[in-house]
């Protein structure tokens, strides 16, 4: 197994994150305002908050 940069994994998940982000958007632009599932209904307008998401990379090296 090789070891990988914690920062550079880090990076990668915020490009996957920032590309299914932006995936889900075209896919709601293309279907229309239909139906969503429960819970979803608020998800296209949320951003992550920054100090969150740092908490969560700190309580991941702890």
């Amino acid at each position: 197994m090789t070891n990988q940069d914690p920062q550079e994994l880090l990076k990668q998940k915020h490009e996957l994150d920032e590309h299914k982000r932006q995936f889900t958007n075209f896919a709601r632009s293309v279907s229309g305002q239909g139906e969503v599932e429960a819970g979803q209904e608020f998800s296209h307008d949320r951003q992550d908050d920054d100090q969150n998401r740092m908490k969560s990379v700190e309580n991941k090296r702890a």
